[in-house]
């Protein structure tokens, strides 16, 4: 299960402040067996976006769970990207590949919702599509198939640069 916070943060350091969503997709903890005990290290997968097609992936790793949190949470807003959006949908169909991992978008009709496993939707709705079908091929790790799905959200492009790339103007 995911946990979702929203956050009240200025949106590149402008003076208004934006919500952001800030979603943990998976928490991995670790144990390493010394002499006095166990040691016990932890990371987090961790996603965030503005839900208007803004949105980054973060991994923080840290001895406490929270402070991993936190390091995810602070390179995912490195990594922002746009996300091209069709009002509520994607624009075009999109495969994204990470490793063994494989994932396919596809826009829906408005209404649909997200179809998406555990990996897939925390990415999707922090960046802001409301409407698309889902479906994961190879390796379903969560970190490869949340990589996969923000490798195919890069590979949208939007009408706009569709015909600057090609120049023509489309019909």
């Amino acid at each position: 299960m995911a946990l979702q916070r929203r956050r009240n943060e200025p949106a590149g350091g402008a003076p208004g402040a934006s919500e952001m969503i800030e979603t943990v997709i998976k928490l991995y903890r670790c144990s390493k067996v010394m002499k006095g005990g166990r040691r016990f290290s932890s990371a987090a997968l961790v996603v965030v976006g503005d839900g208007k097609g803004r949105v980054g992936l973060g991994y923080g790793k840290a001895n406490e769970i929270p402070r991993a949190v936190e390091k995810g949470a602070k390179e995912a807003r490195r990594s922002m990207f746009d996300v091209p959006l069709k009002r509520e949908t994607l624009p075009h169909r999109s495969i994204g590949k990470h490793k063994s991992a494989k994932v396919l978008l596809i826009p829906a009709a408005p209404g649909t919702g997200i179809i998406a496993g555990p990996a897939v939707r925390p990415v999707l709705e922090a960046a802001g599509v409301k409407d698309v079908l889902t479906k994961v091929y190879g390796a379903t790790n969560a970190k490869n198939v949340a990589k996969a799905t923000v490798a195919g959200l890069r590979a949208l492009r939007g009408r706009r640069e569709v015909e600057a790339l090609r120049g023509v103007k489309l019909a």
